[in-house]
């Protein structure tokens, strides 16, 4: 007679958080700091609750306005009224973190486009915008933003992209930011929100050409992630490519959804240049997510 076969246990189905998995993610190659920041940015209520609306309601507004301009094609606001709206508006009406995340993207790809400039024969000065506190992000610091990866583009223009017998690491730090976490807020929008708002004056500000060339700057995250790669002589960086190409013209996107990844992608490339710096970001232990 077959001696009976023995129970299974019972199963138990668990209950994980999924905040807690993206923030224990190893994959993730950034600071345990930073991506805890970012995660608190992504759980407020307004990018649960306003940004689909934001989100939507901006790309109708930005789309018609596009069309008209094209009808009426001048200036429709001065740019110094542009930095002077986003900086108000930035410091009213976002958090602080999310405020101190974007000024953060400002001297990271700075530090990516130094980089490349530092390790490649190209015959350009390092560009020198890394700003520090909220006021920082006027001044044309946007339009100078978008206009530092097209010049690095093209003064690459026939150079070699190779290893250089020795990489420059110089200039990888990030300065302490001053989000004015001091100030009086209205309410404290999350960083993707804020950007749905942010696009309308940008939109009314720059002429149709100078938008164009804003929303096309991020398709060079692909060409920024292969110069890197070469530069460094490393595969890593080609993990983060998105698949687009540069020569697709295209300007009708989701702007905001599209400057919030190419911000999580310069701090993907940025953390791995620190760690082949021989830095390492700690890994802490998590706190409980809620």
């Amino acid at each position: 007679m077959a001696a009976p076969r023995p129970s299974l246990p019972e199963f138990v189905r668990s209950d994980p958080s999924m905040w807690e998995a993206v923030y224990a993610d190893p994959s993730v190659p950034l600071d345990r700091a930073l991506v805890r920041q970012i995660i608190d940015d992504q759980r407020r209520l307004s990018r649960r609750w306003l940004y689909p609306i934001a989100r939507v309601f901006s790309r109708v507004l930005v789309a018609l306005i596009s069309i008209v301009k094209r009808v009426l094609p001048f200036r429709w606001m001065p740019l110094a009224t542009m930095d002077f709206l986003c900086v108000w508006f930035l410091r009213r009406f976002v958090s602080p973190d999310a405020v101190e995340l974007l000024i953060r993207h400002f001297v990271v790809e700075t530090n990516l486009v130094n980089f490349i400039i530092r390790n490649t024969p190209v015959d350009m000065a390092p560009v020198t915008l890394r700003p520090e506190t909220l006021a920082g992000l006027g001044d044309s610091a946007v339009v100078e933003h978008d206009v530092n990866v097209y010049d690095v583009l093209i003064a690459l223009d026939k150079v070699p992209l190779t290893r250089p017998e020795t990489l420059d690491f110089a200039q990888l730090d990030i300065p302490r930011l001053d989000a004015e976490r001091g100030r009086r807020r209205f309410i404290r929008l999350d960083i993707q929100t804020a950007l749905c708002f942010m696009n309308i004056p940008f939109s009314m500000a720059l002429t149709v050409e100078e938008y164009r060339r804003a929303v096309h700057s991020i398709r060079f995250d692909d060409s920024f992630l292969e110069i890197l790669a070469l530069v460094c002589d490393d595969e890593t960086f080609r993990h983060w490519k998105l698949g687009g190409v540069s020569l697709w013209m295209d300007s009708n996107v989701d702007v905001p959804r599209m400057v919030y990844r190419h911000a999580l992608v310069c701090e993907y490339a940025h953390a791995r240049l620190v760690k082949l710096a021989g830095g390492a970001y700690p890994r802490q232990t998590p706190a409980a997510f809620d």
